[in-house]
């Protein structure tokens, strides 16, 4: 394996824990807070959308 799969790989992990962690927001509702501002749960749909497809993404052009 050469390093650009490897990096590959970790990438496609790291989007793929930031996935899960989106998604368990929206199952659970937690609320975050930055200062006095609440972030809408519904941030969380784009966020998990987009790291779940680089996520997926990665790892498939790591198959390659």
């Amino acid at each position: 394996m050469n390093s650009k799969i490897i990096a590959l790989r970790i990438s496609g992990t790291i989007f793929g824990i930031v996935a899960l962690l989106h998604l368990s927001r929206l199952l659970t509702g937690i609320s975050v807070l930055i200062g006095d501002w609440t972030l809408p749960i519904w941030v969380n749909i784009f966020g998990f959308i987009a790291s779940a497809t680089l996520s997926t993404w990665l790892w498939w052009l790591s198959q390659k």
